[in-house]
């Protein structure tokens, strides 16, 4: 007992150390995420199936180009029509970020191995002026 005692402070410190390495791992359990510039690259590589899960109206207002959308309300039911694509990268987005890894949770669980979700979602995307299709940005090339 004299030794925790006087080694109080060392003891909290490996405590409060050992909480900072598990909280990383905490985070990453809706599916690895990626920055735009990762999801860019991985995308221009031509292995990657991009899944937006946001809802059909979304979707048709603008969405990055060869993306499949399946609403997230509706992944579980329709997983099945992924299942030949299994062996390639999915990245999957939706709206903000939050919604993207419940839906790479639902991919992983039914054995895609490699999932990640992109940070901040299309939101992100559109804030960096990077090429959406559909929407407005079809008004803007059909008006050119």
């Amino acid at each position: 007992m004299k030794f925790i005692i006087d080694n109080i402070f060392l003891i909290g410190l490996a405590i409060l150390s050992g909480g900072a390495l598990i909280i990383p791992m905490l985070q990453q359990r809706g599916g690895n995420k990626l920055t735009l510039l990762q999801a860019t690259q991985l995308i221009n590589q031509n292995k990657t199936v991009i899944l937006d899960v946001r809802d059909e109206a979304q979707f048709a207002a603008g969405h990055i180009r060869d993306a499949r959308n399946i609403p997230a309300r509706e992944l579980a039911k329709r997983v099945g029509e992924l299942e030949k694509l299994k062996t390639r990268n999915f990245l999957v987005v939706c709206q903000s970020g939050t919604q993207a890894a419940g839906a790479a949770a639902t991919l992983a669980k039914a054995g895609f191995p490699e999932v990640f979700c992109l940070t901040g979602g299309m939101s992100a995307w559109q804030a960096q002026s990077l090429p959406v299709v559909g929407g407005a940005a079809a008004a803007v090339k059909g008006a050119a």
